[in-house]
């Protein structure tokens, strides 16, 4: 039930560089926009929209730009209409992909996610083709930086989180439950926590371990491609890298 793989420390090293480019900060205002048209502009009475406002303050997203996106969301200014749409299918060597897009033009996001699994050797799936694969949690990634091991862990046991992983050199990451997510993450900042990031994401319930650079390296790309799209706002898959391959690409 871990969030936690080789690969997904590759994903956060390269969310870093994507900050750098700017475009996360697009996703991040899409989700806030959408957040706040769906559960309203108070922060107190809306967890998602909590979340996707501490995730743009963990990237130094300006106070102004949050604000904006809030109000578009809320009807106060004007701003795209944009929907949610969770596509799945199969990548490169048998891996499942779950892609979580918001679009203001279905048909556009649509045409381009079947393109990419297309020209890559994977297939676009039906509802719920990969999704039986994966479990619906709650990630809170924490710097390390910020608090010790043992205190994050006293607290996340008496808030009620499942479970921390300290693989990743640089972050914490905690494990809720979907229906505890968003108690866990208000009582982290009840009690002072840094939270980097928060987000229900799905989590594979067993990993297919590539143990070839090549392959690895197509369904990389595959991934890459999407991520760097700005209708996409998540990409997760069962795909991890073997030992012998992260060593070969490091």
């Amino acid at each position: 039930m871990s969030g936690h793989s080789k690969w997904s420390t590759i994903k956060h090293r390269k969310g870093a560089q994507d900050a750098k480019r700017g475009k996360i900060f697009t996703k991040l205002i899409k989700e806030i926009t959408i957040a706040a048209r769906l559960g309203g502009g108070d922060l107190l009475a809306n967890p998602r929209l909590r979340a996707a406002v501490a995730n743009a303050k963990g990237q130094r997203m300006p106070k102004d730009n949050i604000e904006r996106a809030i109000k578009k969301g809320t009807g106060e200014l004007d701003g795209e209409n944009y929907e949610e749409i969770v596509y799945e299918g199969y990548g490169p060597n048998n891996v499942a992909v779950i892609v979580e897009a918001m679009t203001d033009n279905r048909n556009r996001t649509t045409s381009f996610v079947r393109s990419i699994f297309s020209k890559l050797g994977g297939n676009l799936g039906s509802t719920n083709s990969v999704q039986y694969m994966f479990d619906r949690l709650g990630l809170i990634y924490i710097d390390k930086s910020s608090i010790e091991e043992d205190d994050l862990t006293e607290i996340a046991l008496e808030v009620g989180a499942e479970d921390i992983h300290t693989e990743n050199p640089d972050q914490y990451e905690v494990v809720t439950s979907m229906t505890d997510f968003a108690q866990v993450q208000g009582d982290f900042e009840n009690r002072g926590v840094e939270m980097n990031q928060a987000s229900l994401s799905w989590v594979p319930q067993n990993r297919i371990e590539i143990d070839d650079v090549k392959k690895a390296e197509q369904v990389m790309k595959l991934i890459d491609l999407l991520e760097d799209n700005d209708d996409v706002q998540n990409v997760y898959s069962n795909f991890d890298i073997s030992e012998t391959v992260l060593a070969q690409m490091s």
